[in-house]
C-alpha cells in the first residue's frame, strides 16, 4: 500500500553535510543513543557525510556553526520528538528528517493523539485523564480492570504501568506523574498487539508482538530476549491492509509525515484499535521499523538513507521538496 511520492537521492553528495543528533536531555536518552550511533554507523558505510551531534554536550550551537545541510532526527522523547527542535531547526534552515512542528508535537501527546483521532471517526482505545485526586471506583467502573496508566507525553513506555488490582492504581498514577501531569488510564485490550511501520508513504508489513511479560515494556522493548516479533504478522491478506490503512489514515491525521510507526491492538471482537503514533521510531538491534523493512527487502543502511531523504520533503516545517519523484 503507497500513498504521497518519493524524493530519491542518487548520490551521497547530495544531502551535503549531516548532522545525525542523539543523545539529548529525554528519558529515552539511551534508547537514543544507540539508534543515533547505529544510523550514523549505517550512513557513513553509504558514504554520506554524516557526524554525531548530542545537543545534551555540544549544544545546538554546534548544528549552526557546523555547516550541516540537514539533521537525521534520531532523539526520542521531548525535546527532540515533541516539535520542540523542529520548530528551531526550521527558524534556522536546516532540512530535517521525518515529521514537522505540528505533527511531532501532536504525535507525542497521547492525549491530543486521541482527542484528535476519536474526532476524525478513528479506533482507539478507550481512555480517561487521571490525576493524583480521581476516585478509583469512577476508573474501574468505566475502564475495567485489568488497564493501563500511562504518562501522555513520553515514550518506549516510561512511566507506564499495568493495573491488575484495585488498590494498585493510585501508585500507578503516582509512578507516571513523576514523568508528567498530564496521565492517562487505557482500557485494557485482548487481542494481539501490532505495529505498522510507515515509510515514505507507504506502509511496511505489519509485526505482531507477543511477550512473557505483563505487557511490551521498556525492558520487552530493548533487553529481552523473549519478545518475539512475528513478520508476516499472521492475519489474513485483507485484515493486514485493513491494518495498514488505519496506520495511514491515524498518521496523517495527526499531520505527521516521511516516516514513523503507528502502534495497535485488537479487541475483544477483533477490531483494531489505535493505540498511539511514533514520530521518531527507535532504530536499535531491538526496533521495529528495521524488521519491518527488512522483511520488505529493504536493509538497514537503505532503510537509514531513505529516512534521510524524508528531509528533502516540502511539509511544513522542512524546505524543499517540490522536485520529488517517483522511484
Amino acid at each position: 500500500m503507497s500513498v504521497g511520492r518519493r524524493h530519491v537521492v542518487r548520490t551521497p553528495k547530495e544531502f551535503g553535510r549531516v548532522a545525525v543528533l542523539l543523545g539529548g536531555h529525554s528519558a529515552e536518552r539511551e534508547v537514543s543513543l544507540a539508534s543515533g550511533r547505529a544510523v550514523l554507523a549505517a550512513l557513513r558505510a553509504r558514504g554520506v557525510d554524516a557526524h554525531p551531534l548530542d545537543p545534551r554536550d555540544d549544544g545546538l550551537e554546534a548544528l549552526r556553526l557546523g555547516g550541516f545541510a540537514r539533521a537525521w532526527n534520531a532523539l526520542h522523547g521531548r525535546g527532540g520528538e515533541d516539535g520542540t527542535l523542529q520548530g528551531w531547526l526550521a527558524a534556522e534552515g536546516v532540512a530535517c528528517t521525518g515529521s514537522g512542528v505540528l505533527g511531532s508535537a501532536i504525535g507525542m501527546d497521547k492525549l491530543r493523539t486521541k482527542q484528535l483521532l476519536a474526532g476524525a471517526g478513528l479506533p482507539t482505545a478507550a481512555f480517561l485523564v487521571v490525576d493524583a485526586a480521581t476516585r478509583v471506583d469512577t476508573v474501574i467502573a468505566q475502564l475495567g480492570l485489568p488497564l493501563f496508566v500511562k504518562p501522555a507525553r513520553e515514550g518506549s513506555s516510561v512511566g507506564m504501568s499495568r493495573v491488575d488490582r484495585a488498590e494498585d492504581l493510585p501508585g500507578a498514577i503516582a509512578a507516571a506523574l513523576q514523568y508528567d501531569d498530564s496521565v492517562l488510564a487505557e482500557i485494557f485490550l485482548s487481542g494481539g498487539e501490532y505495529t505498522v511501520s510507515l515509510l515514505q508513504g507507504e506502509a511496511l508489513p505489519a509485526i505482531r508482538i507477543e511477550t512473557p511479560r505483563a505487557f511490551y515494556d521498556y525492558e520487552a522493548k530493548y533487553h529481552a530476549d523473549s519478545t518475539l516479533y512475528h513478520c508476516p504478522c499472521g492475519l489474513d491478506a485483507a485484515a493486514e491492509r485493513e491494518l495498514a490503512a488505519l496506520a495511514l489514515a491515524a498518521f496523517e491525521t495527526v499531520g505527521a509525515r516521511g516516516w514513523g510507526r503507528v502502534d495497535l491492538m485488537l479487541d475483544a471482537a477483533g477490531r483494531a484499535q489505535v493505540l498511539e503514533i511514533n514520530t521518531v521510531p527507535g532504530m536499535t538491534d531491538h526496533s521495529l521499523v528495521p524488521m519491518a523493512a527488512a522483511a520488505r527487502g529493504i536493509d538497514f543502511a537503505e532503510l537509514a538513507w531513505r529516512v534521510l531523504e524524508t528531509s528533502f520533503s516540502g511539509a511544513e516545517g522542512h524546505p524543499g521538496g517540490a522536485d520529488a519523484q517517483e522511484d
